[in-house]
């Protein structure tokens, strides 16, 4: 990973063997997830679009082409199937930390995000969602 002076780093995706001494140390275990969100800056009336990445009760890790910087709020709806239907959550979360993903076929940015606000309702949906993905 390479710093550079407008607080953005580059990542590029490789596989990595995790040994025992490289366990997960977060106080909420994190999920694969492969969701697509729509999410808008608080207080603005433009969607954008995104893909989940991973997630825990307390945040989400998204790609996204959209450049936004660290502090960021944003307003955000996750979608996945529930039975036979789509269904979503909402959360308002801020943007904690930000790299530059470069993959073969896409180029955008990473974001982490820590949930600021979940209703009780969205809550349950995404635990019930959590407990049906693959724990990293």
């Amino acid at each position: 990973m390479a710093g550079f002076s407008n607080g953005v780093n580059i990542r590029w995706e490789a596989t990595m063997d995790k040994s025992d001494s490289n366990k997960e140390k977060r106080k909420c275990p994190r999920f694969y997830m492969d969701f697509p969100l729509e999410y808008r800056v608080l207080n603005a009336p433009d969607a954008h679009g995104g893909v989940v990445v991973d997630g825990s009760e307390i945040g989400l890790r998204i790609h996204s082409v959209k450049n936004m910087p660290v502090g960021t709020r944003l307003n955000i709806a996750v979608i996945f199937p529930k039975e036979f239907q789509m269904t979503n959550f909402e959360v308002i979360a801020e943007v904690i930390w930000k790299d530059l993903y470069l993959t073969e076929d896409w180029n955008g940015y990473q974001y982490g995000l820590k949930f600021i606000l979940i209703r009780e309702d969205d809550l349950r949906k995404l635990k019930q969602l959590l407990s049906e993905q693959y724990q990293m």
